[in-house]
């Protein structure tokens, strides 16, 4: 009997070429939609960069007609919004930067709908990422290596994945180039085989998450001490605590961000820091933006078992960051600290830190930035 595989289907290319690759291989396909978020002609607007949309729910079922597929849609919206949509918000409110596509992926995509896919009597879920995954050796353990395709790599925001979770994932675009994924779709006829990808958060399509962090904080009645101050004007300081100016609140500034401090230097100033307990923004000059390391928590180890010892290690701080040679320190209770070879720009608390081996590009673990550090 055929493995039966739940693919998850965002209505793009990657993850229609995906059931497609499965189905071709013998496997049974089911495909899934999650409706995570609810739309009207105000925020979905047939903005092709957003995903999760209508239009997208309905190119996932015309691909799963074209391939001869099971589709169902499921509603996730109250998963979402309690695994996703909330955090990012509380993060954004105590002067964090967060990611939610990390939280998805892991709480979500490989959470939820893997509970879900074991009652449709499948034992796995596939999807459009471009990542490889690989049994590690060491200890038998399931682990995560770069993309074939370096340039569409994605393992960055699959770090916080469990055992469990990577023994029933399945990736199979994981050496595949974007533009073999493109041919294979037109040549099966998929209708999105030229589809441009989502390229904004799927729930502020806008991209004005600023927006959005605040009405949800108005709609909440919110009034906690650090929730209530980062939609709030406050002073914007040096690194000695002189008052420079003010600002508009910490959640609409980010750490490296020069533009819009209405700050007269001769000098450009940057964002260097958001202090949400005194709610500063805390501002120098350009090299002060750089930081020599970073402290991260929560530290999730993925092809190794973890290291209680100092180990050479290539570290990326944002999706789009240039790995950076580091050295790794285990710190104890699930903390890090990481020392850079040379000093990197724009360290910012509630980001990811990614720790890949700097020999193979296997994904060794990662946790959540707290602080930069000298």
């Amino acid at each position: 009997m055929a493995e039966r595989v739940v693919v998850a289907m965002s209505g793009g290319v990657d993850s229609a070429v995906a059931a497609a690759l499965l189905r071709d291989e013998g496997c049974e396909v089911v495909g899934v939609t999650m409706r995570v978020w609810k739309w009207d002609d105000s925020n979905a607007a047939g903005d092709a960069r957003a995903c999760c949309s209508p239009r997208d729910l309905a190119d996932a079922r015309a691909v799963a007609d074209r391939l001869g597929i099971a589709f169902y849609a499921l509603d996730l919206e109250s998963d979402f919004e309690r695994l996703v949509v909330a955090p990012f918000v509380s993060d954004y409110l105590r002067g964090l930067t967060p990611n939610p596509c990390v939280r998805c992926n892991q709480a979500l995509k490989l959470g939820v709908l893997l509970e879900k896919a074991r009652t449709y009597g499948a034992n796995a879920v596939a999807t459009g990422h471009y990542v490889r995954i690989e049994r590690s050796g060491e200890g038998d353990r399931w682990g995560l290596r770069r993309a074939g395709d370096r340039s569409r790599d994605q393992s960055y925001y699959l770090f916080r994945l469990s055992q469990e979770q990577l023994g029933h994932f399945l990736a199979p675009l994981g050496c595949r180039t974007k533009d073999e994924v493109r041919r294979i779709a037109a040549q099966l006829g998929l209708p999105v085989a030229s589809k441009p990808g989502s390229q904004e958060i799927c729930f502020v399509p806008d991209g004005d998450y600023r927006g959005f962090v605040r009405r949800r904080h108005r709609h909440s009645g919110s009034d906690g001490p650090l929730s209530s101050c980062a939609c709030q004007p406050g002073e914007i300081v040096d690194r000695a605590g002189r008052v420079l100016g003010r600002h508009s609140g910490l959640i609409d500034y980010t750490v490296g961000q020069r533009r819009g401090l209405r700050i007269a230097r001769a000098r450009p100033l940057y964002v260097i820091a958001l202090d949400a307990q005194r709610n500063r923004v805390v501002v120098g000059e350009k090299g002060d933006v750089f930081a020599r390391g970073l402290v991260a928590g929560e530290i999730n180890w993925v092809s190794v078992a973890g290291s209680q010892r100092p180990f050479a290690a290539r570290v990326q701080i944002r999706y789009r960051h240039e790995a950076a040679p580091a050295m790794v320190e285990p710190l104890g209770e699930g903390r890090v600290r990481a020392v850079f070879e040379s000093p990197q720009p724009a360290v910012t608390p509630g980001q990811a830190a990614v720790f890949y081996d700097t020999e193979n590009e296997r994904l060794l673990g990662g946790g959540w930035i707290e602080k930069p550090c000298d």
